[in-house]
């Protein structure tokens, strides 16, 4: 079988950043094992020196809370992911457990030490048709209660549903701090976010040379609103896509939002890092 690759390392940042949401349990079919220290020193080379590491389904979630103590670089986040609650919400889950025990799993873990976010949460019709719809605004619904409970973050998965997405905020009150991950909408959800006081982050794919709506997206983006992330191991900016992700590429990210935005790289770091330590704390 042929060997999938690793992206090069970018050159390094001026400034250190945060990776605001990746995957460093998800297996890679085709890439050479790497341990997450191994991921984090990689990415520590080039600036990006801390990670928040996201577990959006049962054994994933319960990962990330043994990774969180192990490694210091790390904080937590935790939920179903909008794909496994029809899952959970139908019986067929292969852990077992319905939706309410699922449900219970992630308020328990979201309860530990590091633990700084709830999600990836939210609602996806491009994977989930709408006989799993009414499942995943109740598993929403339920996590924007859990956030607010624990004053977590709230990271929003948001994909070919803006307007339900927007609706179920308006109707049950967004945290006070909820962020857009791997932002998919066009300048004028950008500009709805920015008005409501959310986060907007933005992935590998705003590197893309077919994304120029996502590059508007971010260019009406006040700095103090946007954050990076990789969603690692998906979405390796250009030009390494088809190559394997992971969160020193935020290097390679930085570049296009400092590009866009008309800052500087090293102040683009700077103040997307103090808004990444003002949502998540101290790692």
């Amino acid at each position: 079988m042929s060997t999938v690759a690793w992206a090069t390392p970018p050159e390094a940042l001026p400034s250190p950043v945060v990776d605001n949401h990746c995957h460093l349990d998800f297996p890679y079919r085709g890439a050479v094992e790497r341990t997450a220290a191994q991921i984090l020193d990689e990415a520590g080379a080039v600036g990006v020196t801390r990670a928040v590491q996201i577990g959006c389904d049962i054994g994933s979630a319960r990962w990330t809370a043994d990774a969180i103590q192990a490694d210091r670089r790390l904080v937590g986040g935790v939920a179903l992911h909008p794909n496994e609650a029809p899952i959970h919400a139908a019986g067929e889950h292969p852990s077992g457990l319905d939706y309410r025990e699922a449900l219970a799993e992630i308020s328990r873990l979201a309860r530990l030490p590091r633990m700084r976010v709830i999600g990836e949460t939210g609602l996806d019709y491009h994977h989930t048709g709408p006989e799993g719809r009414d499942a995943q605004i109740r598993s929403f619904r339920d996590h924007i209660a859990l956030a607010k409970e624990l004053g977590l973050v709230l990271q929003i998965h948001d994909r070919d549903a803006h307007a339900d997405v927007l609706d179920v905020l308006d109707r049950d009150g967004a945290p006070e701090r909820t962020v857009f991950h791997c932002f998919s909408g066009d300048a004028a959800m950008a500009r709805v976010c920015v008005s409501r006081g959310y986060y907007v982050s933005f992935a590998g794919n705003v590197t893309f040379k077919n994304a120029a709506g996502l590059r508007a997206a971010l260019a009406v983006t006040p700095l103090e609103n946007v954050l990076v992330e990789t969603d690692a191991p998906f979405l390796t900016p250009h030009p390494q896509r088809g190559r394997v992700n992971s969160p020193s590429q935020v290097a390679a990210t930085m570049r296009t939002i400092s590009e866009v935005l008309g800052v500087d790289l090293a102040d683009a770091c700077a103040a997307i890092n103090d808004t990444s330590e003002a949502l998540y704390g101290p790692w």
